[in-house]
């Protein structure tokens, strides 16, 4: 039986937390290697709110797999060529933003999964599976089952139709975007609202009843987020390079200037 590797997968089913870091700034492939020996789970190689193109995201993706760092690709849009390239290319799952209902979950799953669960075409070569070839049917088994699918839920609409999107086979996660959540209900920056808490509490138990995963993304300060683990949130995107690296560059500068 053809198996492929998920580490992200694996803590899940475990019940550990899965932590991601967001790529805004990286472009090389060493970038896998570096978030894993910093402890991180897997890599959300944003191609929404990022200048990345596939080439540069599906490399990224290759030499992450290699670095026992899971990778996770976040495409801009729902057209199928996004997922079916990311995916072909080397990453091991896709996250959809604005995912606001079942029906669009259940699209985009289909450009996910090989058949019977979906509509994804088979291509030749996968690095998922090291470039070996296999028979094809358990090829389709093998990746169906190691490929991680995440939807995102950004919006009041999004939450109210938590349960529905939960019980679409083959989405593996929910993740609140927490920020542009937050703006959709007119409450920017009010990450731990009674509200926001309430919705993070409906997208849980949604996923409780239907085996998936509830994650977290946009909240980024250890106070807040723990609310939300203590909730049951195992899939949490736990901030940027970008971030990272503005952090320890006016930490650095500020100490410096400090000694004189």
């Amino acid at each position: 039986m053809v198996q492929v590797k998920n580490l992200t997968k694996e803590k899940l089913a475990r019940g550990e937390l899965a932590l991601g870091v967001g790529l805004r700034n990286a472009r090389t492939v060493d970038i896998g290697k570096a978030m894993a020996t910093a402890g991180f789970d897997w890599l959300f190689i944003d191609m929404e709110h990022n200048a990345m193109g596939i080439d540069i995201a599906t490399q990224i993706a290759v030499a992450g797999q290699d670095a026992g760092i899971t990778p996770l690709v976040r495409v801009p849009g729902f057209e199928q060529h996004l997922a079916a390239r990311a995916l072909d290319g080397g990453a091991q799952g896709i996250v959809f933003p604005h995912v606001d209902d079942a029906e669009t979950a259940a699209k985009l799953v289909s450009f996910c999964r090989y058949p019977p669960h979906g509509k994804r075409s088979m291509t030749g070569a996968l690095a998922q599976l090291d470039f070996k070839s296999y028979p094809l049917e358990e090829t389709a088994d093998g990746v169906n089952e190691g490929t991680f699918v995440v939807m995102m839920l950004e919006s009041p609409e999004a939450i109210a139709n938590a349960d529905k999107i939960a019980a679409v086979p083959g989405v593996d996660a929910l993740l609140i975007g927490t920020n542009d959540l937050c703006f959709e209900m007119g409450i920017p920056g009010q990450f731990t609202h009674e509200r926001v808490i309430e919705a993070y509490k409906t997208m849980i138990a949604a996923c409780k009843v239907h085996g998936k995963h509830p994650g977290m993304g946009g909240v980024y300060t250890l106070d807040q987020m723990k609310i939300y683990t203590d909730l049951g949130v195992r899939l949490i995107l736990s901030g940027s390079d970008f971030a990272f690296m503005m952090n320890g560059a006016k930490a650095q500068s500020a100490g410096i200037r400090s000694l004189v």
